[in-house]
């Protein structure tokens, strides 16, 4: 009789799903990032994230990039601007050294936050509606 093996997968979960991408503690990635879905840096980065998805930083991770994305959530360091298109929040643990322009931001009580922080307006948010209706009745 063969043995079945079944693998479960340890990736984190979040209220946004599973993480599809998770780099360990023992990584280092230097250079330009792109992805499409999600990614956790638990090790450390060094370069541009540039993505549609979501980007955690693991506790204990650095990263030192610009960083744009969907979501960001941040338990460890980061020292960059970051533009959160949908939403950012940094954790008990983070720590953000730079810039913010974010439509929403969660920051919990004993974050470490150096920069400035500019609210955009949601892309989800549309004025078209209102203004073909007005030029219908007009």
């Amino acid at each position: 009789m063969s043995k079945k093996i079944i693998q479960v997968n340890k990736n984190p979960v979040y209220e946004i799903g599973m993480i599809s991408t998770v780099f360990s503690k023992d990584t280092e990635f230097y250079g330009d990032l792109t992805f499409k879905k999600s990614l956790q840096i638990n090790g450390y980065f060094e370069g541009e994230i540039i993505s549609d998805g979501y980007l955690v930083v693991g506790e204990g991770a650095e990263v030192k990039a610009n960083i744009r994305a969907k979501t960001v959530i941040i338990n460890g360091t980061v020292h960059g601007n970051i533009e959160a298109v949908d939403k950012l929040e940094i954790q008990t643990s983070g720590k953000l050294y730079g810039n913010i322009r974010t439509s929403k931001l969660k920051i919990a009580d004993g974050v470490v936050f150096e920069g400035k922080c500019e609210m955009i307006k949601s892309a989800n948010k549309s004025t078209d509606g209102e203004e073909s209706t007005k030029q219908e009745s007009a």
